[in-house]
Formats: structure tokens, sequence, C-alpha cells
């Protein structure tokens, strides 16, 4: 029942027509981004030979572009428009609203600068330098004050479905975002992180994994629990399923970050649990989807004339597609075939593009009549916009099965008894997918093209239309003392109490062995038994402290906190508190020299990790075919690691010694002279620029701060020690007839290159303990 008085409120939807405006322009910027670059892979032409223009520095700009400019324009509208009307408010404050957009905007031009320039962290997703990194944090922290002060001063008592995903998707991108980005400044564009190796892996993938689950999944979630119910003028199929879904969904996802690293050196309880984890949440995703589709049971007819109800039908079954393909390819042998392949590809572009894509699509169009006051200007373009996008994500992701499982047979392929590899050269098993690869330049282009059709359509829409804003009649809440849950109600109730037992018993089952670790499963097993039978018997008052938790949105957040965070501190705190000397395995890296890590830095920078992995998987085939597997202490001091997650090249971890100097000279200048057939673009202009020794000191300083063993080397020494080596490159690169400058960036390249797989110490972790 209402009380207080009643009044009007007219709703801020200034700024959810222009997050909207700003998400369809960068969306055809990115996927424009994304089409070049499918290109370029086909086409190494399409480098244009420029340094800004190359594959490695354009990919990151296409990733970024689509996931924090299309859909978190996307994600913020929706968010915003939706929130107002649940809670019966406007926003909190008209300034902070601003400062959010333009902030957000100011952030995607400042990304779309520096990543062509080679100003990255060389982190996937991660790329953004720190200063831009700090710039996000704060811009995230007043679209969180603006969301929880307007939550604060709603007229809604309860707070519904759909604002539970949004306050899971701030309060997490937050933690996920500061701690993989933590990171000590060179200069005003340049950092190190904070982890290396194993350590850095861990962390990009728990953040990684979990930008998709809490910036493309949550928030889209509840976008798609508000405005497809809307669409079909249908309540949600089972209130009771979405409150299953959520907290299911949040506890679970953030515990599968380490599938992305099955069969490396990371080690084997973390890939374990990963893969675990990411089998279970095959049912709280496939829980949202038939939540989502059943809403709309009843009203399927509509389905042959409502484009909205189209993209969000086809939308919310890309989902489900998506969940289903991620836990299978979390299976170990399933990943060890799809793992480094187009497959991947396929899999992220299902959902970017079916989900994401789609339910951006539907909202667009149900809110311009809405947000302008006037008709959709071509119903017909819209539902042409669906079929020509639907036949491009269906070209694009079977082109992409087809030639990740292609590949990946042929990569693993072996002949004469298992004792040779069949295809020995890379590049056979590239030119075998190029048709493939073409389908998916054409799929990308339709889909492409349907976009354009949906931006064309929305402003034909709002072409000299009066936007305007909504308005509502609420009763003013006054919240009675009564309705407060205090601090103990918060956490001294059944299902908390139950649901921490449960957790702590399963922790020592997993994480234990002999008779605890019995002790343990049978924990488990009766903290479960005793949880269903006191539902069973009291699941009266089960549901009525969740209505009083819903009411009080301050302990429902830190609930939702602790959900999320568990897995995390859970998979994380391990590796970071455990001696990195006992991390090691058998081998443990030397230091680089002042040039290697010149080197490396460029390499860095012009992004080879979108292309080579260093990291080479306990695998026979890989091992057949890149060398002996890469051990733990490998990789020790590197940061950022460089273990990549797509390989259109061979595995560089041990290519170090493999060719001369003249031959990595040649190959980065014109690759088509030593790999015929390569699709790697040109890197002239690396014989043309000047390696910067004057940034070394400042670097290497960074570095012994992070812990990396360096020697106490003066800042003359280490000038000295990079001039030395370099000119030792170049006299040896002159003797085989090819003159360069020692100060010239490709010596520093490649004195890096030639150091891979060779800079470790033979070790044990008895005695590694002990250094």
């Amino acid at each position: 029942m209402t009380t207080g008085q009643k009044t009007t409120i007219e709703f801020n939807d200034k700024v959810v027509r222009q997050f909207i405006l700003a998400s369809i322009i960068f969306g055809v910027v990115g996927m424009l981004v994304g089409v070049l670059i499918a290109t370029q892979l086909n086409f190494w032409q399409a480098n244009f030979g420029l340094s800004f223009t190359s594959f490695g520095r354009l990919r990151p700009l296409h990733t970024n572009a689509v996931i924090f400019a299309f859909v978190g324009n996307m994600m913020f509208a929706g968010i915003y428009y939706s929130t107002q009307r649940l809670v019966k408010a406007r926003l909190a404050s008209d300034f902070l609203s601003q400062l959010h957009f333009w902030g957000w905007q100011a952030i995607i031009v400042a990304a779309a600068v520096t990543l062509p320039l080679g100003l990255t962290r060389g982190k996937e997703y991660a790329e953004l330098i720190w200063p831009i990194n700090v710039a996000v944090a704060l811009i995230w922290v007043v679209f969180a004050v603006n969301f929880f002060w307007t939550l604060a001063k709603r007229n809604e008592k309860s707070i519904y479905v759909a604002i539970w995903f949004y306050i899971a998707t701030i309060i997490t991108v937050a933690m996920l975002y500061i701690v993989n980005h933590l990171s000590i400044p060179t200069s005003w564009i340049h950092s190190y992180g904070v982890f290396a190796g194993a350590q850095d892996g861990l962390v990009q993938w728990w953040y990684g994994h979990n930008a998709v689950a809490f910036f493309l999944t949550t928030p889209i979630l509840g976008i798609m629990y508000y405005f497809l119910p809307k669409a079909a003028e249908r309540p949600v199929y089972s209130y009771r399923l979405s409150v299953v879904h959520f907290w299911s969904l949040v506890f679970l996802y953030i515990w599968a970050g380490p599938h992305h690293l099955l069969n490396t050196a990371l080690p084997n309880w973390l890939q374990l649990l990963g893969m675990t984890f990411s089998l279970m949440l095959w049912a709280p995703s496939w829980g949202g989807m038939l939540n989502g589709l059943l809403t709309l049971r009843g009203g399927w007819d509509k389905l042959r004339t409502d484009p909205v109800i189209k993209f969000f039908a086809a939308g919310v079954t890309f989902y489900g597609m998506s969940t289903f393909e991620g836990p299978l390819l979390s299976i170990k042998a399933v990943n060890a075939l799809g793992h480094y392949t187009d497959w991947i590809i396929g899999h992220v572009h299902g959902g970017a593009l079916g989900w994401n894509g789609f339910m951006a699509a539907g909202m667009f169009y149900w809110l311009a009549p809405r947000l302008w006051n006037k008709p959709l200007h071509s119903q017909s373009l819209a539902n042409l916009h669906f079929w020509l996008g639907t036949f491009g994500i269906l070209l694009y992701m079977g082109a992409m099965w087809a030639s990740g499982i292609g590949q990946g047979l042929m990569l693993n392929a072996t002949a004469e008894g298992g004792t040779i590899l069949k295809y020995p050269n890379f590049l056979e098993t590239v030119n075998a997918i190029r048709p493939l690869m073409a389908l998916r330049i054409v799929g990308g282009a339709l889909y492409l093209i349907g976009f354009l059709m949906m931006a064309y359509n929305i402003f034909r829409t709002i072409a000299g239309a009066k936007a305007v804003n909504g308005t509502m009649e609420v009763y003013v809440e006054n919240f009675e003392e009564k309705e407060n849950l205090s601090l103990p109600g918060t956490f001294l109730n059944a299902p908390v109490i139950y649901t921490v037992l449960g957790c702590t018993a399963a922790c020592v089952w997993m994480f234990t062995s002999g008779w605890v670790n019995l002790l343990g499963l049978f924990a488990t097993v009766m903290a479960a038994l005793m949880a269903i039978g006191h539902f069973q018997t009291r699941g009266t008052a089960w549901g009525e402290w969740y209505d009083k938790l819903l009411l009080n949105a301050m302990p429902f957040t830190v609930l939702t906190f602790l959900a999320v965070a568990a897995g995390g501190l859970i998979q994380i705190i391990p590796m970071l508190t455990i001696d990195k000397q006992l991390q090691v395995e058998d081998r443990k890296a030397d230091v680089y020299t002042p040039l290697e890590l010149a080197g490396r830095d460029i390499y860095v920078r012009e992004g080879c990790y979108t292309c080579h992995s260093q990291m080479i998987r306990t695998l026979v085939p890989d091992v057949m075919r890149y060398g002996d597997y890469s051990r733990l202490g490998e990789s020790i001091w590197d940061h950022p690691y460089q273990w990549g997650s797509k390989r259109n090249g061979p595995d560089l971890a041990r290519v170090g010694g493999k060719y001369n100097h003249a031959w990595h000279f040649d190959h980065m200048k014109d690759p088509r002279s030593i790999s015929t057939g390569s699709n790697m673009p040109t890197y002239g202009h690396l014989h043309e620029n000047d390696t910067n020794y004057s940034v070394l000191p400042k670097k290497i300083a960074v570095q012994k701060m992070l812990g990396v063993p360096f020697p106490n080397w003066s800042d003359s020494m280490i000038s000295t020690l990079a001039h030395e080596q370099a000119k030792e490159i170049a006299k040896d690169l002159q003797a085989q007839g090819r003159y360069i400058a020692p100060d010239k960036e490709i010596v520093a390249l490649i004195s890096y290159l030639q150091c891979l797989g060779k800079k470790w110490t033979p070790t044990t972790a008895g005695t590694a303990a002990t250094h």
C-alpha cells in the first residue's frame, strides 16, 4: 500500500537519448574497424603499411569500441531509463548524469587516439594506459553515486529484479577493473602492472572473463527483465526463477576465469576450479534464458510483426547459445581443440553481436518512438535489419566454428603412428581456413549493413521530432523504522547462514585431502540437506526475509558484493600470497638485459600478443610443434604476461635462437619474403624508428620496485649495456648483409625475440625456495 503525498515527476530522459545516439555512432565505428581487421587477416595489404593501422593496434581498438563504447553506452541508456521508472524517481543529479555522459565519451575518444598510437598496457580488454584507467574509475564512481543516490530517494519501496542486476554490475565491475589495472607508472603514457606471469594471467582472466559476465551480461539481463515484459506486455514468467537466476549467476560466474588458461602452466587446481564452475554456469544461464523466452508465452504471434520482439527473442536465444558454448569450451578436452583458434572468436561474436547487439537494437527501436514522441520511420526497414543481421551473424559464427575446429584438428593431427606432425608448417593451417575467414568478412559486413539501416531508421525517426521526457504520478514513500534491516538481520538468517556453511564446507572439501577431505564432503552434503529441509518447513520465513531485504538497498548490495567477491578471493589470494620463488616448477626466468626489455616493450606496443602466444601448452601436438612446454617460472618476471588467447601465427615461447638475426630483420620488414603466404603486416617503421634508451632507467627502477631482481645498475651502466648489445646485433646483421644503425627499434626487438625460451635457470622447488 502506498502512503504519503501524491506528486508528478519528470524523468531525466535527455541523458538516455544522449547515450543511445552515442551507442549507435560508436557501434558503427567499432563494427567498421571489425570488418577492416577481419579483412586484414585475409589481405595483408589492408594494413596499409602504416604503424597505426596495423592489426595488432587496431584489434584492441575494435574490442574496446564494441565493448565499452557501443555496449557501454547502450547499457547506460537502458539502466538510466528503466531505473527511473522502476524506482519512481528522477535521476538524483542532472550534473552527475551529464558528467557521466561526457566523461565516458571523452574516455572513448582518448582510447581511439591512444590505441592506434601503440600506447597500451598489452593486456586483452585492459589495454588502456593508466591515466585513462584512472578516468574510467572516476567516471564509474560518478555513475555509481548517481545510481545509488537515485535508489536512496526512490518512491517504490521494493527493488525490482532488473535493479538487482544493475547493482551487481556496478560493484563488480569496479572491483574487477581496479584490481586488474593496478599499475606503477614509468611515465604519463606507460606503466607496468603490479602482477606478473601466471599471477598476471590469473588476475587478467578473472577480470577478462567477468568483464564479459558483469559488463556484457548482467546489465543486459537487467535490461531484458525490464524491456522484454514491457514490449511483450506480459509479466516476467517466474519471479522465483529470477531470484535463483540472479544469486546463482553472480556467485558462480566469478570462479570461471581460469578456464581461459586450461592446459597451460597455471596450477592444476585453479584450472579444475575454473572448469567445474564453468560447467555449473549452464544452470543459471539457461534459467535466465528460459525466464526471458517464457515471458513471451501467449505473445508469440507478435514475432511475425513486431521487430522489437524479434530482436529481443533472438537476442535471448543467442544468449542461450553462447552460454551453452562457453561451458562446453571450458571442458579441458574441448578446450585443447578450440583454444587459440577461431572457434573462440565465433563464440565471442555470438555473444557480442547476437546477444548484446540484438538486445541493443530491440531496445533502441522500442525507445526511439517514446523518447522523441514520433512513430518509427520504417517497420519494414527494421524487419529487414533483423533478417540481415541474423543471417550475417549466423554466417559469421558458422564460418568461425568451421574454421576453428578445422584448424584445431589440423594443428593436432599427427602421422606415422603419432611420431610426427601431419601439418608441421603453421601456414598450411592458415591457408586452409582462408575461404572461411573470407566468409567471416561477408557475415560481419552484412551485420554492419543491417546496423547502418538501424542507424538510418533511428535518425529518420528523430529528424524533426521534439524530444520528450517521461512523466509519472507517484506517491512519496515514507519508509518506516520496522522496514529497516539491521546488521544482525542481514547476516543472521537461515538463507545466509546455510549459504556460508555450505560454501565453507565445500572449500574444505575442495582444498584438503585425506580424512579432512571426506569430512568436508560430508559437511557439504549435510549443509545442503539441512538447508533443503529447513526451506521445506520454514520457507515462508525465507520469503519474508528476502522481501524485507529488497526494501533495503545497502544490505542487498553488501550481500551481492560478498557473493561475487568470494570466488575471486579464494582463487587469487593463494596465488598472490605464496612466494613467487615457489611457483617456478623446475625453471626460473633470468631477468632481461636493458635492450631486451626495450625490445619487449616494443613487442607489447605493436600488439604481437593478439596473434602470437608465449605459452606452449602441456599437449603433445603443441610440444611437437613448438618445443618443450612452458613452465610456471619462465614468465615469473613478465610485466605483463604474454600468453595470448588467439594464434594467427605460431607460438613464440621457444623462438629464441631458432633463426638468425637476418631472418628476423627480413621477416619484420617483408614477412612474405621469408614465409610465403603469410598474413602478417609489414613492420618497416621498426627499421626507421630509434629506440628510446632514456626511459630504460625509470622502467628498470619500477620493475625492481615490483620485485624483478635486476642488478643495481646505474643509469649510465643501463645505457652502456643497451648500446653495447645493440652494436653487437647490428654488427652481426652487417655480417649477414643487413645494414642498420644500432639504435633502431628493430635491433631492440631482435634482442628480445632471440632471448625467448633462453632466459631461464634450472632449479627445483626446494632450491628455489631458498633463493
